[in-house]
């Protein structure tokens, strides 16, 4: 049954409240791709675009997760972005 056992270890790595399981990922870009890093979870993806990206988290999760979504619980993502802000440029005159 190790199976089993390994479902209860995912479960752990995520928040999960009813038939509800969220679960967490760090993106960001590496200079060349868009990466998502799962947090607390071993799961990671990668694309060229932010849409590629979350078809390949999508995936990624579902596959990882296959046994508890045929149990018939729920997961959703939840992704936290880095970027860089850059200073503004002000008008002249105001």
């Amino acid at each position: 049954m190790p199976r089993r056992e390994s479902r209860n270890i995912k479960q752990k790595d995520s928040i999960k409240s009813g038939d509800l399981m969220l679960v967490k990922f760090e993106v960001y870009f590496d200079g060349e791709n868009w990466c998502a890093r799962g947090i607390g979870i071993s799961i990671f993806a990668q694309g060229k675009t932010l849409d590629e990206l979350m078809d390949n988290v999508k995936e990624a999760t579902s596959l990882h997760f296959e046994d508890v979504l045929e149990a018939g619980e729920e997961i959703r993502v939840l992704s936290i972005s880095e970027f860089e802000v850059h200073p503004v440029a002000k008008a002249s005159g105001c």
